[in-house]
């Protein structure tokens, strides 16, 4: 089984430490699009991500259609505010991609344009803009493993 979240230019150390540290977990495979607003030697990301490195499938890529293009023929999933859909709309499966923006500002508008049809976003009140980051994606990945009764977990 092979998930993954592809996280486009983050910029919070805590939060790609955290998000790691849940793909750790759960077996998820960890992209990371530049640039990136921190070093990987960062204390923060280090600190965030425990000792759990070791366990995490990590790839380098420089741009998100460098992504697309070695995964081509497989299924993304854009997580945005602007979205229509929720995330429980969708029916996920293995090999699916998570991918999530820049904590400031989210994913690029053209991104968001070439795939209308798969923008996911959490529902939630109208007094904040957002959810945190590492929050969002624990949130996606489990509803994803949830979907396909959590495979290689107990």
């Amino acid at each position: 089984m092979a998930l993954h979240i592809v996280l486009v230019e983050p910029e919070i150390p805590a939060n790609t430490g955290n998000i790691a540290r849940t793909c750790a977990a759960t077996g998820i495979h960890l992209h990371l699009v530049r640039p990136l607003g921190f070093r990987t030697d960062d204390a923060t990301l280090k600190r965030a991500g425990l000792d759990y490195w070791y366990a995490v499938n990590i790839e380098y890529h420089d741009s998100f259609r460098e992504v697309e293009e070695k995964y081509s023929g497989s299924r993304f999933f854009f997580a945005t505010t602007k979205a229509r859909k929720r995330y429980t709309d969708f029916k996920f499966q293995d090999g699916d991609f998570f991918v999530f923006g820049k904590e400031t500002k989210g994913l690029p508008p053209e991104i968001l344009e070439a795939h209308p049809d798969t923008l996911m976003r959490m529902p939630m009140t109208d007094k904040v803009r957002s959810l945190n980051l590492s929050n969002s994606a624990a949130i996606i990945v489990y509803e994803a493993l949830r979907q396909l009764d959590f495979p290689g977990m107990e």
